[in-house]
C-alpha cells in the first residue's frame, strides 16, 4: 500500500492551503492510500537552525516524529502560499530543521552527496495572488524550484509534480470549490 505524507505548510488553519491538504487526503484515502497530514503550525519546534550544520541543533519531539513519518512515506505532497516569491518562514524553518545531513542527504566532499530519500515521489501544491504566467515568466517560479530542484531532487526524491493556484485574492467560492476537487482527485491518483 502506498504511504503518503501531506505537510500543509501554510500557518493559517483557516486558509485555502488548509482546505487543499485535507482534500488531496480525502482523495487519497478514497483510493486505499495510507496517509498522515501534518499542520506545521501545530509543530512544537524552534524554526531557526541556530548553530547552522556546525553543531546539531537539538531536534525537538515533534521533528523527531516527522521524521520518522518522513522515512516511511513513499510520496511526499508539500502545501503551501507562495509569498514573496518563496515560501513561509514555517515552511522555510521546517526544511532546516529537519532536511538535514544524516537524515536527508549525506554530506561530502566535493560535488557529489548521498540522496536518503531516493525511491519517493512527491508534489508540490501552491497558491499564491500573482498569476500563473507572472510568476512564471518574470519570476522564474522561484519558490517552485528551490523545493523542487534544490531541496526534493537534491535528497534523491524523483518525479516532483507541481500544480499551483493563482489569483487567490479576486478568486470566487465557485473557483476555489473548483480547485479543491482538482486536489482531491490528484489525490486519488496518488500523485
Amino acid at each position: 500500500m502506498r504511504n503518503i505524507l501531506i505537510i500543509d505548510g501554510h500557518p493559517d488553519d483557516q486558509s485555502l492551503c488548509a482546505s487543499l491538504a485535507l482534500s488531496y487526503q480525502a482523495g487519497a484515502l478514497k483510493s486505499g492510500f495510507e496517509t498522515t497530514v501534518i499542520k506545521l503550525r501545530e509543530l512544537d519546534f524552534n524554526l531557526n537552525l541556530q548553530h547552522g550544520y556546525r553543531k546539531r541543533t537539538e531536534l525537538e519531539p515533534d521533528l523527531l516524529k516527522t521524521i520518522e513519518l518522513l522515512k516511511k512515506a513513499d510520496h511526499l505532497v508539500f502545501v503551501y502560499p507562495i509569498w514573496w516569491g518563496t515560501f513561509p518562514a514555517l515552511l522555510k524553518g521546517f526544511f532546516d530543521r529537519v532536511f538535514l545531513p544524516g537524515i536527508t542527504f549525506t554530506p561530502s566532499q566535493g560535488y557529489k552527496w548521498g540522496k536518503l530519500l531516493t525511491g519517493k515521489t512527491g508534489r508540490l501544491i501552491a497558491t499564491m495572488d500573482s498569476p500563473l504566467w507572472y510568476n512564471r515568466f518574470f519570476y522564474k517560479n522561484p519558490s517552485q524550484n528551490a523545493l523542487k530542484k534544490a531541496t526534493l531532487q537534491f535528497c534523491g526524491v524523483r518525479k516532483v509534480r507541481i500544480k499551483a493556484f493563482a489569483p487567490i485574492k479576486t478568486s470566487t467560492e465557485e473557483k476555489r470549490k473548483k480547485w479543491i476537487t482538482e486536489v482531491e482527485i490528484l489525490g486519488m491518483k496518488g500523485k
